[in-house]
């Protein structure tokens, strides 16, 4: 029986990469990926050979459950990577890691890379505790999770798209109030910005960019008002 592996990869800067994790895709005899596009890089990069891939992601991972089960059975290793960071974590899979244990199969785990913990980490937020909200949700049903949260003691880690960051931020400032923001864009790669201040100034930044680009990390702290 085969063996379910998820592998961390790089948030952008492909160095971050472990060895372990390298050792792992070299000895995969498949790759279960989010956008084949985006593995090929990492596997061209570091000259990992010809590598079967199978897309696996939000969009087809429940239709293709049942047949991805049987490929891991099929093959000695199988891992599982996200385009970026902890597979799992705001990505699909999941359901696949659920559906392993309850067929008994193998399963392990190659840490990497987190947009999360790399966040919180520099923002300089307390974070021994913390609540991790994935990609928010939009409308109604985001003013109805900021209610919710508005008082909650410890820093909230969200991501967010380029295109949405100054409404974002504009909602919090509605319902929270003042409070300090911490934004990260680009980690780790060559554009690299972060942000760190009162959250009608973190509006300001960005509408003073023509166009915000890349991907997004936001730590508020809903009770710590500056």
């Amino acid at each position: 029986m085969g063996k379910l592996i998820l592998v961390g990869t790089p948030i952008g800067n492909f160095e971050d990469i472990s060895l372990r994790a390298l050792k792992t895709l070299e000895e995969a005899d498949l790759i279960l990926t989010e956008d084949k596009r985006v593995t090929l890089k990492l596997i061209n990069h570091f000259e990992l050979g010809k590598k079967e891939l199978f897309t696996f992601n939000e969009a087809n991972s429940e239709k293709t459950m049942d047949t991805v089960l049987s490929l891991i059975e099929s093959h000695n290793i199988t891992a599982l990577v996200s385009d970026a960071g902890m597979p799992v974590l705001a990505d699909p899979g999941f359901n696949l890691v659920q559906r392993c244990w309850e067929n008994s199969i193998k399963i392990d785990v190659v840490p990497g890379p987190s947009a999360l913990t790399s966040a919180l980490a520099v923002s300089g937020f307390p974070a021994s505790k913390f609540l991790f909200l994935g990609f928010l949700p939009r409308g109604k049903k985001l003013r109805r999770l900021l209610r919710e949260i508005k008082g909650f003691e410890y820093p909230i880690v969200f991501f967010e798209s380029p295109n949405r960051i100054i409404k974002t931020l504009q909602e919090i400032l509605d319902n929270f109030g003042e409070i300090e923001v911490f934004v990260a864009r680009e980690m780790t790669k060559l554009y690299q910005e972060f942000f760190k201040g009162k959250i009608s100034e973190g509006i300001k930044f960005f509408e003073s960019k023509d166009q915000v680009k890349g991907e997004l990390t936001v730590v508020i702290f809903p009770t710590r008002r500056i």
